[in-house]
C-alpha cells in the first residue's frame, strides 16, 4: 500500500519574494547559514526546510534547523568533515558545530518500493525504509503537513510553496498532504505530530486529518517505543505541555499514548485531573524560565493516578504498604514501557518519588530529618504540593513540610521532641501528629543473669 500525495502538488510552484515575506538571515543560526552557503557555493540546490521556516515566518524563534539539498549524504559528507551519516531508516547527514547540529536531508522522490536504483521498504502500509532521492517537487508532497513544506532558498532568499502551506499559515490550520489514512499507516507518530503541532502553534487541525484518529489511534502500537519517547519529551517538555495534554485527550489519543493515565481520569477524579494539569503547567513555566526540567517528575505526574489507586487497592487487601506502593509501580511502569520506552535512570526516580509519598505523613523528629536526607526529597516534596487538591488534610500536610523546611535545623529538632511548630506565616498552628509513645516491658532478671522463662 502506498500513498499517493502527488494530489496535493501545486502545477507551479508559489515564489514569494524576499520583499514578500519576514524571513531574516539574522535570525537564522550562523552553523545553518554556513551549511547552506557551502552547498550552493558546490553547486547543489540548498533549502531551509520545514518547521524552522514555518516558525520564522510565525515570528517564532526555531531552536533547530534543517536543511534539504539535492546532493546525496554521500556528497554531503565531502563537503563537511565534521559531518556524519546516520539513520536506516531514513539517511540523512549530520554536520556538527559544537553542541549545534544541522540536519541535512537530500531530496526524496516518489519512486515506487523495490525501483531500481533506490531503497524503499514498506510493511502493512508503513514505511520501514525510504531512501529514494528525486527532485523538490516530489521531497515537497512527501512531507507530512502542508505548513512543514515550505522552502527558503538560499540562492535568491525567496520561499517556496509547492503545496498551499503559505495559505494554512494564514488559516492557522494543520493539513496533512496527500490522504489522511494513508499518511497515518505510513507513519502512525504523525497523529502525534499532529496533536504537537497544533497545540505548540495553537492552530486547528483539519477535520479530514482528524478524522482517522479514533479508528487508526492503535496503530501507535506498533510504532517503536523509543520513538514515541521521543514524541512525548517534545510533547510535555518543550513549553506547551499542557495545551498537547489536551490536545491529546481532545483528539482521543491519550488512551493510546498513556492508557493508565487515561484509565484513571475516566474515573472522574477532579482532584487527580488538577494534579496532572497543574504538574504539566509548571513544568511549561520552569521550561519558560529556562530552568532544568526532568521527564522522571513528568512521568510520575502521568502515571500517579494509577499508581495510588492500584496501591490503595492492594492495601485494602491487607498487603503490607511497602509492598503494595512497589507492586503497583513495577506494573504501571511496566505496561506504560511497553508504550513509551522510558529509560531505567528514571523509571526509578518516579518508583522513589511515589514510594516517598506516604513517608509524609510520618512526622516523627527521626523520620523527618531522614525523609529530609533523601537525596529525592525535593521531587518527592514538590509532588506532594501537587497533591494538595486531594483533601483539607493533604493541603495542610503540605503547608506543614514547607514550614519545616524554613526553620534552622535546632528549632525544627526542638519542635519536633514535644510541642507545636513556631507558627507559620499566615498565623496557623502547625503541629506534627506524633503517635503514642509505647513503652518497653521491662524483664526482671535474676540475680544470676538470665531472663525468667
Amino acid at each position: 500500500m502506498n500513498s499517493d500525495p502527488r494530489n496535493d502538488a501545486a502545477t507551479a510552484p508559489r515564489i514569494i519574494p524576499r520583499e514578500q515575506h519576514s524571513i531574516s538571515r539574522k535570525n537564522i543560526s550562523k552553523a545553518a547559514l554556513r551549511v547552506l552557503y557551502r552547498l550552493h557555493e558546490s553547486g547543489y540546490s540548498a533549502f531551509l526546510v520545514g518547521g524552522a521556516v514555518r516558525d520564522l515566518l510565525l515570528g517564532g524563534h526555531p531552536k533547530d534547523f534543517d536543511v534539504a539539498t539535492n546532493a546525496t549524504p554521500d556528497e554531503v559528507k565531502k563537503l563537511f568533515r565534521n559531518c556524519r551519516l546516520i539513520g536506516r531508516r531514513f539517511r540523512l547527514a549530520h554536520v556538527v558545530f559544537g553542541p549545534e547540529i544541522i540536519e541535512v536531508a537530500t531530496f526524496r522522490g516518489l519512486g515506487e518500493e523495490g525501483a531500481e536504483g533506490g531503497d524503499r521498504h514498506i510493511v502493512d502500509g508503513r514505511i520501514v525504509r525510504d531512501n529514494i532521492w528525486g527532485s523538490i517537487e516530489e521531497d515537497a508532497v512527501r512531507r507530512d503537513f502542508r505548513v512543514n513544506a515550505l522552502y527558503y532558498d538560499i540562492a535568491d532568499f525567496s520561499v517556496r510553496d509547492y503545496v498551499g502551506g503559505m495559505q494554512d499559515l494564514a488559516d492557522r490550520s494543520m493539513r496533512l498532504i496527500g490522504d489522511p489514512e494513508l499518511r497515518y499507516r505510513e507513519d502512525p507518530v504523525r497523529m502525534l505530530r499532529a496533536a504537537r503541532l497544533a497545540a505548540k502553534l495553537n492552530f486547528r487541525i483539519d477535520p479530514a486529518a482528524a478524522a482517522p484518529f479514533e479508528n487508526l489511534g492503535y496503530l501507535l502500537a506498533e510504532a517503536p517505543s523509543a520513538r514515541l519517547y521521543d514524541e512525548s519529551l517534545k510533547m510535555f517538555l518543550s513549553g506547551h505541555g499542557l495545551k498537547s495534554f489536551r490536545m491529546l485527550e481532545a483528539c482521543g489519543l491519550l488512551k493510546f499514548l498513556f492508557p493508565a493515565t487515561a484509565r484513571a481520569l475516566q474515573r472522574g477524579d477532579q482532584a487527580l485531573r488538577s494534579l496532572v494539569e497543574q504538574g504539566l503547567a509548571n513544568t511549561d513555566a520552569r521550561v519558560k524560565e529556562d530552568k532544568s526540567v526532568t521527564p522522571a517528575f513528568l512521568f510520575a505526574v502521568l502515571l500517579w493516578g494509577e499508581v495510588r489507586d492500584q496501591a490503595l487497592g492492594w492495601i485494602a487487601r491487607g498487603i503490607e504498604p511497602t509492598e503494595a506502593w512497589q507492586r503497583a509501580a513495577v506494573r504501571v511502569v511496566g505496561e506504560q514501557c511497553q508504550r513509551v520506552a522510558i529509560p531505567r535512570r528514571f523509571t526509578l526516580t518516579m518508583e522513589e518519588i511515589w514510594a516517598l509519598q506516604p513517608r509524609f505523613e510520618q512526622v516523627q523528629r527521626k523520620r523527618v530529618f531522614r525523609l529530609m536526607a533523601h537525596p529525592r526529597f525535593r521531587a518527592a516534596f514538590d509532588f506532594l504540593l501537587l497533591r494538595a487538591p486531594e483533601s483539607a488534610a493533604m493541603a495542610q500536610l503540605g503547608a506543614w513540610w514547607q514550614h519545616a523546611q524554613a526553620l534552622p535545623q535546632e528549632m525544627l529538632a526542638a519542635a519536633l521532641g514535644g510541642g507545636p511548630l513556631p507558627p507559620s506565616p499566615d498565623d496557623k498552628p502547625l503541629t506534627p501528629e506524633r503517635p503514642p509513645v509505647r513503652r518497653r516491658r521491662r524483664v526482671r532478671r535474676p540475680k544470676g543473669g538470665k531472663a525468667e522463662s
